[in-house]
């Protein structure tokens, strides 16, 4: 008889990263659709709205053209040339198109950013509550990832002080920030993006602005950290304002000194992003009369969640400055965030994203409630969520 075959390898400790929870959210709701339930989806970040058309045509067309193979590592030149051209037109700055990486969507742009900029062992700072890959990827990549609790009177955004206290106890190799915020939808201004990258820079600390939801700004313009310092390396992405998640295309905004480092790790990780992404992507700055349209609905969509929800009882969540997200405060009536988003799953079909998500300290008393759906689709989450509370 022939030997047994070796027990299969342990997966490695690195991997030991927790889920992405609204990946699970998303399954449980799967399942009740699968049964015949309709779900109200207010768990996932996803725009309801297609790519633009002028988009979605210029792909097509190059589809029809013929064979679609590899672009340069760094992204086609036209579209790095586009890209640097709308931060002159968004934020009058002038870009050399020579500093923008385009990359497979965000997410790729911060394992990018992440490798090229901390080494193993390296503390990184961020705000809490805020996006669990930022600390599930810098885990995964051997780093520390450092949470700093923010308070309502800096709109839950890190400041110098702050950032300042924890590098004086254990010091840090950088800091990550974002504005508008996930999941808090709040927003940071001028002034103060500039202290909180200022006081960074004084501490020797790299910068990574994490700018996916510009364009989705309602109480003031967003600031680029682009244009406080060539310093800062600026994340943004095609999937929000511009509808196209699953296109998996993204960009960043780095500091010259950065680029070929950037350019060797995406040759060796992906070599390119997909061709047919980056040609939409190009092409998507011409449909922003239809993307402003989205975006007003989102606005309406805030309208109603914010004058709804405290009829109902959840009149406690943070500043909707943008993106399209709240963060509402759920300890009237739970303080069990994941239970509670479960059993309101179940009961009346509308699947939220429990705060232990983004918060590991306070999350469990607190949901994140995604408006990018349609008016019709929030107002009866509105209904829904008002019964399922009456009948705790």
């Amino acid at each position: 008889m022939a030997p047994l075959p070796p027990a299969f390898p342990a997966p490695a400790l690195r991997s030991a990263v927790p889920p992405f929870m609204v990946m699970d959210v998303m399954e449980h709701a799967a399942r009740i659709e699968a049964a015949g339930g309709t779900v109200i989806h207010l768990e996932v970040g996803q725009p309801a709205a297609a790519a633009p058309l002028v988009a979605r045509q210029a792909a097509a067309r190059a589809l029809e053209a013929g064979q679609v193979g590899y672009t340069a590592a760094l992204g086609v030149p036209a579209l790095r040339a586009r890209i640097a051209r709308h931060y002159g037109e968004a934020y009058g700055l002038a870009l050399d198109p020579e500093r923008v990486v385009v990359t497979n969507g965000s997410s790729g742009a911060f394992i990018l950013a992440f490798l090229a900029l901390f080494s193993p062992g390296d503390r990184v700072a961020m705000a809490c509550p805020g996006y669990p890959p930022y600390r599930h990827v810098l885990t995964a990549l051997g780093c520390e990832p450092v949470l700093i609790e923010t308070r309502a009177e800096d709109r839950h955004a890190l400041t110098p002080q702050g950032l300042r206290a924890t590098h004086a106890r254990t010091p840090l190799k950088g800091v990550i920030a974002a504005s508008p915020a996930n999941p808090t939808g709040t927003m940071m201004d001028r002034a103060a993006l500039t202290a909180l990258h200022d006081c960074a820079r004084e501490l020797g600390l790299a910068f990574v602005s994490d700018e996916i939801y510009h364009g989705l700004d309602y109480a003031f313009p967003a600031v680029s950290a682009a244009e406080i310092g060539a310093d800062a390396v600026v994340i943004n992405s095609f999937s929000k304002y511009f509808c196209m998640t699953g296109w998996r295309v993204g960009w960043m905004v780095v500091p010259p000194h950065l680029t070929r480092t950037l350019e060797r790790l995406q040759q060796n990780f992906s070599i390119s992003v997909p061709t047919l992404s980056q040609i939409a992507a190009e092409a998507a700055f011409e449909g922003r009369v239809e993307m402003d349209a989205v975006k007003a609905g989102y606005q309406e969509n805030r309208r109603i969640l914010t004058e709804g929800l405290p009829k109902i009882g959840l009149g406690r969540f943070l500043p909707a400055d943008g993106a399209f997200y709240l963060y509402v405060d759920i300890t009237d009536f739970a303080t069990d965030s994941a239970r509670f988003a479960s059993e309101m799953l179940d009961a009346v079909h509308v699947a939220a994203t429990p705060g232990v998500d983004f918060d590991p300290l306070h999350g469990h008393d607190f949901l994140r409630l995604s408006y990018a759906g349609s008016p019709a689709q929030m107002r009866e989450a509105v209904e829904r969520i008002g019964h399922f509370l009456a009948g705790r």
